[in-house]
């Protein structure tokens, strides 16, 4: 092209019209698709309750009344209050229950079979060790048109920091959280709420009223209470739900819909589960979750509401028992009634409890034993009578002797569980615990350094004199893989290193070798009694 024809070119390009810029109208094909799209299937629930996948492939521990963490117990845990909040919604609404730790299920998995149950509301356990990971799960269940909702003892005292930074997160079920879920699923589905769930509503709370049913949504949800939730960009804390006043009005959870088999935990040869037989704990230890579940209240199921659970558990086949609950032994009457009533029954079980050494006698024991107890668990925590003080958990040393003397005289094992690192501590008081657990009649020992868990006294003291170490994550609160307390005298290191030192003194000695080696007669006992010294020790994975 010569210069002439360029120059020309660009002259008739300064003087050309060029055409204005449509207003663009970018295709909407929602109401195109509306007649393809797969309509719900038979398979399909209301409320789906689940316990996610683990971030790492390790065992977790999530519960609704207990801290997150990965095992070192080796224990699989069994989701009853999962199974237990679907007995509050059956039969009014269809649910259903996945627990992917149980079943070793991956995230692949545990989408399709999220996907398959299309929920209209899709329930969670949270943890602050597992939080990121499980608000993966919201975000799937979101992306298939459910509503998501929360609970446990990180998001209560943790609510509107879960909420802001996650938005594909819809609800938080604060502290007890039965009563709150039934009344919202009515309140989002438009029923008013009857038969038990109305009974148990009115006698926790007086002052509650049926929420008339012309009310709008917003204003029917700021009435719920328990119930944090969004309106619009604000986030609404409501006021605090009363506790559930009798517990035998709570149906027995729906067992049959939990993986039952794949339960597991050391010592036992088989599957076995949880029955909750109380909430709370007169006790106030400061480390303790439970003043962030139920505070300071305590209420108990009768032996007779216990005992219905436990036929329907043999009928399933479930002949190994956990008896759960903050402090088993702290009511008396309670724990005859039932071990009285195993034995005039011919109830064939064999169970495990936790207790407190103080809050036990010899005929008690006794009772326990011949009523199937082989094993209890119990928080002696300390050594030393001063950091014991300190940490509200005040016994006496030989009120741990005595009690795991009877124990053992009455053919029950004894676990004992320690801590390292509660406010006071120092290399001779730690030094102090060691000595008592090799003088204890103990059959196995483990040993955690303490974790402030979110809204317990011994998180606010924590962040108060600045224990916490600096960068602390939430993934990072999981006493069983590292710390996040730096003391002045005792840094994170210190506390792992006496944590693993103090297991290795107690284990490597002839009596636990000798109980160890006894086991040989039981394979799977002895496989998971090694695991758990071999992870404890950091020498297998999944170990601190």
């Amino acid at each position: 092209m010569s210069d002439e024809l360029k120059e020309s070119n660009r002259q008739n390009l300064g003087t050309r019209r060029i055409p204005k810029l449509p207003e663009p109208r970018f295709p909407d094909a929602t109401v195109a698709i509306q007649n393809i799209i797969a309509p719900r299937s038979p398979d399909a629930v209301d409320v789906l309750l689940v316990n996610p996948p683990s971030p790492d492939g390790a065992i977790w521990i999530r519960s609704q009344h207990r801290v997150g963490r990965r095992t070192r117990e080796n224990m699989i845990w069994p989701q009853v209050s999962l199974a237990q909040m679907a007995a509050l919604l059956h039969p009014r609404y269809k649910v259903a229950v996945i627990d992917a730790i149980a079943e070793r299920m991956g995230w692949k998995e545990f989408e399709e079979k999220v996907r398959k149950a299309q929920p209209k509301y899709y329930l969670t356990q949270v943890t602050a060790p597992t939080l990121t990971n499980d608000m993966y799960g919201c975000f799937l269940a979101k992306s298939i048109g459910a509503k998501t909702l929360a609970m446990g003892t990180h998001v209560t005292p943790m609510a509107r920091q879960t909420l802001e930074p996650y938005p594909t997160l819809d609800f938080v079920l604060r502290g007890e959280p039965e009563l709150t879920l039934a009344e919202l699923i009515d309140t989002l589905e438009g029923l008013p709420t009857e038969g038990n769930n109305l009974k148990m509503l009115q006698e926790a709370d007086p002052t509650w009223q049926p929420i008339p049913p012309d009310v709008p949504v917003t204003e029917k949800l700021a009435r719920i209470k328990g119930l944090v939730w969004r309106r619009g960009d604000e986030i609404v804390m409501n006021p605090d739900r009363m506790f559930v006043k009798n517990l035998d009005d709570l149906p027995i959870p729906m067992h049959h819909l939990l993986p039952l088999q794949a339960y597991r935990m050391p010592m036992i040869k088989g599957p076995y589960t949880f029955i909750v037989t109380s909430r709370g704990c007169t006790a106030g230890c400061k480390y303790c979750i439970k003043h962030v579940s139920y505070q300071n209240s305590y209420r108990i199921r009768s032996p007779e509401n216990i005992m219905e659970e436990l036929w329907t558990l043999n009928k399933l086949g479930i002949h190994n028992i956990h008896m759960y609950a903050d402090l088993f032994t702290l009511n008396r009457d309670q724990v005859v009634g039932m071990c009285n009533l195993i034995i005039k029954e011919g109830l064939k079980i064999k169970w495990t409890c936790n207790s407190r050494v103080d809050y036990v006698d010899e005929e008690e024991l006794q009772l326990m034993a011949k009523a199937g107890c082989w094993f209890i668990s119990w928080g002696i925590e300390s050594g030393n009578e001063m950091i014991l003080k300190r940490a509200h958990k005040g016994y006496r040393m030989e009120q741990a002797h005595k009690a795991l003397a009877w124990a053992k005289k009455a053919g029950i094992n004894n676990w004992g569980y320690f801590i390292i690192g509660l406010p006071g501590e120092t290399v001779e008081t730690i030094r102090d615990t060691i000595n008592l657990s090799k003088k204890l009649p103990l059959d196995l020992a483990l040993f955690h350094i303490a974790a402030p868990y979110p809204g317990t006294p011994f998180f606010f003291e924590v962040v108060e004199n600045g224990w916490f170490r600096k960068g602390t994550r939430w993934e990072e609160v999981d006493m069983d893989r590292s710390t996040v307390l730096d003391y002045g005298n005792l840094k994170a290191e210190d506390l792992e290193y006496w944590q693993r030192r103090a297991f290795r003194e107690w284990a490597l000695r002839p009596g636990p070798i000798m109980t160890f080696f006894k086991m040989f007669n039981n394979r799977a006992a002895f496989k998971s009694a090694l695991e758990v010294g071999l992870s404890h020790l950091g020498w297998a994975k999944g170990g601190g």
